[in-house]
This record gives structure tokens, C-alpha cells and sequence, in this order.
């Protein structure tokens, strides 16, 4: 491979172009060329960055080394799959697919033809998540807010998919244990689908999750907080934080039963650290920090919070 990656982008609406940003500006990758099958949003994206427009993304195979995935969820798996196939790395919006089969046929082509498929989920990358998972011990409980102000963008999934799946991929990594069961409650607001959603997850190894999104909110609050044996842990996503309180058992009459501190975090573009994380793995042949199975994990989970939501519904509402 050359030692400057080919990539492109397919689907250039409001966060493909961000990742056209990132690639452009990047001494590994070389850009060469942006897609989206709206003629006139590609042309001025490609006009941009100074290159190529391209309306059919199979134009691209042979032309690429890698791909980042950021048109519709309903058209990941066709996308991913024609670039996978032809043995082409693979960076994938999340939520990985619109249904489990997708996703489970899209990690077993990445298994056959040996192609890199990563998950886009950014908030693996963020350094405030990255602070907190050195000190990850034995987790016992999360809270997790994903709020925000209403905007019409992604409006062809619901919150969960939408918001709320970028905690229950945080929680899955850092957890490592299956789910025993899941609850959950969710209603539209804005739109005909669910925009705020409520969801408690269980695990096998006795974790609780409680997790709560929200698209119709008056503020914009990303934030985690986590207990494990003798600390407490918070996290918050925007500001790029994670604080810490232990206790301390050895402390001396008098002496504060607690200590509280920040742990070393320094700020950075979760986006940029996540395409460059990828294109390193691509450069060397290596193992993504987020692997496609961890995109089917994160949606099986999703998939599960929502069939609960329907089933409340039911029970609340009746039938439609």
C-alpha cells in the first residue's frame, strides 16, 4: 500500500463532510474524492477540498484504500459491503446497520475478504474516556445523560440509534459482560419516532446501567458517571473531563476519608483521533480500536432497548 492512504467519503450530508475535513488535512491519507448521491451537495463539498465529485460510490472501488461510510443508516450495509468485498478498510457511521442481519453479514464480509471494518463510534476516542478506562476496576453502576436541542438532522433513526448508542457502546467496552435484561421506556415528541427515551440494562455480572437520550431537549448535556469498588467516577463528554473521588481506607484520624482529583486528559477532536486511529491500522495491517463486531454489539443492544419501548407502549397506550 502507499504510504499516503487513498480515501474517500460516501455521503457527504452534515458529519460526512466533517470527515472529508479530517481526511484532507491529514498527513496519511490522501482525499481523492468525496460522493453523495445528491449531485449538487457533492459538487460543492468536492469544490471544497479540490476534488473529484463522484455521484455512484462503485465508481470509487479500484480507486480507494480505504472508505468512511456516512450516508444513511439504511444504506450502510450495501455501501460497506461493496467496498469490503473488494477488499477496501472500512470506517462506518454509527449505528453500524439498520437491522442485526446487516450487521453480522457486514462483519463476516470484513472476515473473508480480510478488509478492516471500524464502527464509527467517536466517544471511544474522546480523551476524557480514554482517562477514565485506565482506572476501570470492576464497574457496579452507570448513569449516563445524552440530551440535546431538537435539530433536523438524522431523523431516519430514532434517539436510541441516534444518541443514546453512543453510551451503550461506552458501557459494552467497559462492562465485558453479556446482558441479562433490559427495560426501557420512549415516546416521539417532535417526530413519529421515539425522541426521548429512557432504558435500564442489567448484566450478568450484576452491573446496572441506567441510561437516558433525549433529541427535544432545552440544553445539550453529554455526560457518564460510573461507581466501582471505592470510587466514583464522572465524565463529561463536552468538556472533555473525568473526575475521580476514592477512598482512601489508610487515612489517619482526621485526615479526609476521600480523595478527589481530574485525571490527565488532554483535549483533543474525538473525530480526528478516530479517523487517525484508523488510518494507522490501515497503514500497518493492524486490529481498529473499534471493531465491527463492537458496532454489532452496541446495535444489538439498541435493538433490544427499542423492542422494550414498543412493548411499553403497548402497555400504556394500547395499540395504534
Amino acid at each position: 500500500m502507499e504510504s499516503t492512504i487513498r480515501v474517500a467519503v460516501v455521503g457527504v450530508g452534515h458529519f460526512g463532510r466533517e470527515h472529508a475535513r479530517v481526511y484532507a488535512s491529514s498527513e496519511k491519507a490522501r482525499l481523492v474524492a468525496v460522493c453523495d448521491s445528491n449531485e449538487t451537495v457533492a459538487a460543492g463539498v468536492a469544490s471544497r477540498f479540490g476534488v473529484p465529485a463522484v455521484v455512484n460510490y462503485r465508481d470509487l472501488i479500484g480507486q480507494v484504500d480505504a472508505i468512511s461510510v456516512a450516508a444513511p443508516t439504511v444504506q450502510h450495509h450495501r455501501v460497506a459491503c461493496d467496498f469490503l468485498n473488494a477488499g477496501v478498510a472500512v470506517l462506518v457511521e454509527k449505528p453500524i446497520a439498520s437491522t442485526l442481519a446487516e450487521a453480522v453479514n457486514m462483519v463476516e464480509a470484513a472476515r473473508l475478504s480480510g478488509a478492516l471494518l471500524q464502527a464509527g463510534h467517536l466517544e471511544r476516542f474522546n480523551p476524557a474516556i480514554t482517562a477514565a478506562e485506565a482506572i476501570v476496576t470492576h464497574p457496579r453502576f452507570f448513569e449516563a445523560h445524552r440530551l440535546s436541542p431538537f435539530t433536523p438532522r438524522s431523523l431516519d433513526i430514532d434517539v436510541v440509534m441516534d444518541l443514546m448508542i453512543h453510551d451503550l457502546d461506552i458501557v459494552l467496552s467497559l462492562v465485558k459482560s453479556e446482558v441479562a435484561e433490559v427495560r426501557a421506556a420512549g415516546i416521539p415528541v417532535l417526530t413519529p419516532r421515539t425522541d426521548i427515551a429512557n432504558a435500564r440494562i442489567e448484566f450478568e455480572n450484576g452491573c446496572i446501567a441506567n441510561l437516558t437520550a433525549s433529541r427535544v431537549s432545552g440544553e445539550r448535556v453529554r455526560k457518564l458517571r460510573f461507581f466501582q469498588p471505592r470510587q466514583y467516577v464522572s465524565i463529561d463528554y463536552t468538556t472533555q473531563e473525568a473526575s475521580v473521588v476514592s477512598v482512601n481506607p489508610a487515612a489517619s484520624p482526621g485526615s479526609p476519608p476521600f480523595t478527589a482529583g481530574l485525571l490527565a486528559a488532554k483535549t483533543a477532536e474525538p473525530l480526528k483521533l478516530e479517523i487517525e486511529s484508523f488510518l494507522e491500522a490501515v497503514s500497518i495491517g493492524g486490529n481498529v480500536r473499534v471493531s465491527g463486531q463492537a458496532g454489532l454489539d452496541a446495535l444489538r443492544l439498541a435493538l433490544s432497548i427499542n423492542e422494550r419501548i414498543r412493548e411499553h407502549s403497548l402497555k400504556v397506550i394500547g395499540p395504534a
